[in-house]
């Protein structure tokens, strides 16, 4: 027992306790209906924020609480056996923190995959439950079936066709039959959905990456600027 305690609050160990306290709290607090399933869904993913950083790291579909659930446990196992394996059996002294702190980037880079590709084959459970799977859906690819006069469409997930989703669409971009489009805006008033082709998503994505990375060099190479050491005045 002494054993088990001294390595749940052992760093890294400890941050992964600390998490999981968090999150048992809050599970507890969505048995009670005191909180949301989808408590950091937003109904659009055009703002950056952490719904949106999930699907990018391929976790759409699933409620973010429940990712970061998966995530958080696979990340803790994988710390868990590096500690087990590995640090207790070194001397580290003052290197214990920059260490732990290598092992927690290597635990979460390791377990995103893993978790996302879990995430994935809960899918079809989640979708036979629409009440918990609304702005989640946020990021699927869902292909249309058929089209209304009122600018409105039926269309089933791509990994999924006996659910069905409500489409809206705009002038300039109306679905048709036959369409691959993700789902991007969730109008809770109406219960449908906005959404873009597959092929404009994916360009909107490649270039808000580029955009991103622009951005952080030239943000980088500003203080190197004032300094002098880049500057030909």
């Amino acid at each position: 027992m002494n054993t088990v305690m001294e390595l749940a609050l052992s760093f890294p160990l400890i941050v992964f306790t600390l998490l999981l306290g968090l999150l048992a709290l809050y599970w507890l607090l969505v048995m009670l209906r005191l909180v949301p399933t989808e408590l950091f869904e937003r109904d659009s993913l055009k703002e950056d924020h952490l719904a949106s950083t999930m699907v990018t790291l391929g976790f759409a579909g699933v409620p973010v609480s429940m990712a970061l659930s998966v995530l958080t446990i696979l990340a803790g196992l994988v710390t868990l056996a590096i500690e087990w394996l590995l640090l207790s059996r070194i001397s580290l002294g003052l290197f214990r923190v920059p260490a732990g702190v290598v092992v927690l980037w290597a635990a979460f880079a390791l377990a995103s995959p893993l978790s996302a590709a879990l995430c994935r084959r809960l899918h079809g459970r989640l979708h036979r439950h629409p009440t918990l799977s609304r702005r989640c859906l946020l990021g699927e690819t869902v292909r249309v079936v058929d089209v209304t006069e009122d600018r409105g469409a039926t269309a089933v997930l791509d990994d999924d066709e006996h659910r069905q989703v409500v489409l809206k669409g705009k002038s300039g971009n109306q679905p048709r039959p036959g369409d691959r489009r993700v789902l991007v805006k969730y109008l809770g008033d109406v219960g449908a959905y906005r959404s873009v082709l597959e092929q404009d998503y994916l360009d909107a994505r490649t270039r808000l990456v580029k955009l991103r990375l622009v951005g952080h060099e030239g943000a980088s190479s500003e203080p190197r600027s004032r300094n002098g050491s880049s500057s030909s005045a």
